[in-house]
């Protein structure tokens, strides 16, 4: 009977946690999309789709003909709105690029939402350009439309206390200058705000608030209103390390401090990012839902607060992150260090007793064993790196082609073969050294590792500490429970199993939202947090998984089993076909002073198709700065392209320098591309003193210009350099546009190869040097 209790407890505790898991990943799902026939003052995902499909079918990049088509829908949609739009005429510039400065002239459409009694604005924030070879239907019409939905809702419903201003900014593919034009010029952003940013970076998956201003924690504590809140303290702190950016860096950016806000994305799907599948039949539809159900009740909480308060930085952080039922858990900056400490003695007290006591359900324990399962407990950790390295050779291995993707088009398969591979080391660990070390001695070994991570992660990124501290808190203060209050062995699982919840909750969602984010090409990331996972689950192991040599073995084997079939799983379902094509990046650059020509592609290693124009490693940078270090290259015949033109307009003298002011226009004749419009026009030289570009300055470093104009248009732009006197300008001056097809040579590509969602794909460049 009391064997058969105990295999009944042992299931039941089981089935607890997995059903803890299932809850989990629910609490981090979209919710399901709403048709056209809700409520006026809800947000209805189909609603808001009929604009996707309207600025989601032509690729629409910055200056274009059909950006500005896009323009005008959106300024056509706010006048049908009630609203008063206005199209805003700046130039932006950014430089959070190294040392290279981009400037674009922009046309930002701007519409408020008046306030009754307005304590400050709330600046709800979207880019409608596309990338320069992407249809952009998520990103970032998904934010259009999740910006103009909400106005609509919103203007169904009462009015709100502050003012909220809708921004739809300009050439954020290019270089964020729409959002850094309105942040530096426009009289609406004068005094500051709150600034709330919508994006997308892929096709599906949750909206997720992944980054804030400093001093979050009043912030936090709106977006906790939000009826499905995803975010997680640790996204931001990791964003802040990462080199990305989005139309929220320029506010983040302003030396004044003026603004505060939230940005959010949803993430998965990210083998349509900047390519040209990301169209609107792609999209998915609940992730759009969970974006505007999300701003809605964001918008509607800021614009009832004190703005103005908000737009004040709290005095620290929060450390916060989403439980099952909608709730975002939350507790300020000030605990995270008596937590982590907390954790560190419980674990402590914990080794303590069971080295006192001698022995545990019948496993002895003693201070070497002790020592040396915390010594061994570093093997799950190390294992899973191991193994998702390993994991991403194979594939490469067998389908190059991912070698240029963050994901594969169709991850899922992978991503579960990733966890079966650190179940599988995990549970080797564990199965491997219990009859030496014993069940307790692996546990604490478990929980310590998560304790000292705990600190660590305190002292590196505060908001992350929270997922190795409260794990390994939890499943100490219940393993000392266990020993010292529960009497009997049904009680003391059971009390071990709640101690485990803590992890499951914690735990789980941050490597569901972990995959998406980082991706399989750097799926350490979320194989760490999986082996947290297991670490955090290992004191349950130890109490209620059989110590006979047939279980043991047949544990280990299942999650083998499971990492074998759905890596095969995952190649059987993921290949490359035209609906899902093998990325692939290539250029072609015309020296107009030598009249030659190359094709060149900054793969990581040249595909097979690629290969056929590019496939001998060389150096580009002095004649072409845009290709740094060495890229693939191969010959290619000579286009008849018009070269950039510098016209000198003024040559003045200013002491021992001189001034120039230039206009650099698009040679005449056929347009360099396909795509039309220039892309950019780049200027490189040495000993230049100072510059301005549009009437923007830009930054000289060590008297090198490394500066680009995104659009210049047929007018091009004027720039403005300060050099020594007596001494000539050596200027490289590089042409680029878009669009391989009509160059001599190149043939369209086969149906399961693509153009990868990159900003060196279907390049056309041209180059000369002047000397002023």
């Amino acid at each position: 009977m009391t064997q058969t209790r105990s295999r009944a407890t042992s299931l039941a505790c089981s089935l607890f946690l997995l059903v803890l898991a299932a809850l989990a990943v629910w609490s981090v799902l979209p919710p399901s999309p709403r048709g056209a026939g809700a409520a006026a003052d809800e947000f209805s995902a189909e609603r808001a789709f009929a604009t996707v499909e309207a600025i989601g079918t032509e690729v629409h990049p910055h200056g274009t003909a059909a950006a500005a088509a896009v323009r005008d829908t959106i300024v056509a949609d706010l006048e049908e709105l009630g609203l008063d739009p206005e199209v805003t005429d700046g130039v932006g510039m950014s430089g959070r690029l190294g040392d290279q400065s981009r400037v674009a002239a922009t046309k930002n459409v701007v519409a408020t939402l008046p306030g009754t009694d307005s304590t400050g604005p709330v600046f709800l924030v979207a880019h409608y350009d596309s990338a320069e070879v992407s249809h952009g239907a998520n990103d970032d019409g998904a934010g259009v439309a999740t910006l103009l939905e909400t106005a609509r809702a919103l203007g169904a419903g009462e009015p709100l206390r502050n003012d909220v201003v809708l921004v739809f900014t300009d050439a954020e593919e290019a270089c964020l200058c729409g959002a850094e034009a309105f942040a530096h010029a426009d009289p609406r952003a004068a005094d500051g705000g709150v600034v709330v940013n919508v994006e997308a970076r892929g096709s599906s998956g949750p909206a997720i608030m992944f980054e804030t201003s400093d001093g979050n924690a009043a912030l936090v504590d709106a977006y906790a209103h939000v009826p499905y809140p995803v975010g997680s303290s640790l996204a931001v702190e990791v964003y802040r390390i990462l080199p990305n950016d989005t139309d929220f860096s320029p506010f983040l950016d302003d030396p004044e401090g003026r603004f505060t806000g939230l940005n959010s994305a949803y993430i998965d799907g990210s083998a349509t990012y900047h390519a040209p599948q990301d169209t609107p039949e792609r999209m998915s539809l609940a992730s759009l839902q969970h974006h505007g159900s999300n701003m809605l009740a964001l918008a509607q909480e800021l614009g009832d607060g004190d703005a103005a308060a908000l737009a004040t930085p709290s005095a620290d952080d929060a450390t916060y992150f989403p439980l099952p039922g909608g709730v975002l858990a939350r507790y300020p900056g000030w605990l995270v260090w008596p937590l982590a400490v907390a954790a560190v003695l419980a674990v402590g007290a914990l080794a303590v007793l069971l080295v006192r006591r001698g022995e545990a359900g019948g496993e002895r324990t003693t201070a070497g064993r002790l020592a040396v399962g915390f010594a061994s407990a570093l093997v799950p950790l190390v294992g899973a790196v191991a193994g998702s390295i390993a994991l991403w050779w194979v594939m490469g291995l067998v389908r190059p082609g991912y070698g240029e993707m963050l994901d594969p088009w169709r991850p899922w398969g992978f991503r579960v073969a990733l966890l079966g591979i650190v179940a599988t080391v995990l549970t080797a660990w564990f199965v491997g050294l219990r009859r030496s070390l014993g069940g307790p001695a692996l546990a604490v070994g478990a929980l310590g590792w998560l304790a000292v991570l705990g600190v660590v992660l305190a002292a590196l990124t505060p908001g992350g500490s929270y997922l190795a501290a409260l794990p390994a808190l939890a499943g100490a203060v219940a393993g000392l429970i266990a020993l010292t209050a529960a009497r009997r062995v049904v009680g003391r699982r059971v009390v071990v199993t709640l101690g485990a919840a803590v992890g499951v909750l914690v735990l789980v969602p941050i490597v569901l939202l972990f995959f998406p984010a980082l991706g399989l090409a750097t799926g350490a990331a979320p194989a760490v947090v999986a082996a947290l996972l297991g670490l955090a689950l290992t004191p349950v192991l130890a109490v209620l998984w059989p110590r006979g040599r047939r279980p043991a073995l047949g544990l280990v084997g299942g999650c083998a089993a499971v990492g074998v079939v759905a890596l095969v799983v995952g190649f059987v379902t993921d290949p490359f076909d035209a609906e899902h094509p093998e990325p692939t990046r290539l250029a072609y650059a015309l020296d107009a002073d030598t009249g030659t020509a190359h094709w060149v592609s900054d793969e990581t290693t040249p595909s097979d198709w690629t290969a056929r124009y590019a496939d001998t490693e060389t150096d580009m940078s002095e004649r072409f700065p845009m290709f740094d270090g060495e890229v693939y290259a191969g010959d290619a015949e000579a286009a008849d392209l018009p070269a950039p033109v510098v016209d000198v307009l003024d040559a003045e003298p200013a002491g021992d320098a001189r001034v120039l002011t230039v206009r650099v226009t698009p040679g005449e004749g056929e347009p360099i591309g396909t795509a039309g419009a220039l892309r950019y026009v780049q200027l490189n030289a040495a000993g230049v003193r100072s510059a301005t570009v549009a009437g923007r300055a830009v930054p000289v470093d060590g008297g090198a210009l490394d500066t680009r104009f995104y659009a210049p248009g047929t007018d091009g732009f004027e720039v403005e350099l300060t050099v020594a006197a007596g001494e000539p300008l050596d200027l490289r001056v590089v042409a680029a546009g878009g669009g391989l097809e009509g160059l001599p040579g190149f043939v369209e590509r086969p149906a399961d190869v693509g153009v990868a969602g990159s900003h060196t794909s279907e390049l056309v460049l041209v180059g000369t040097s002047v000397t002023l």
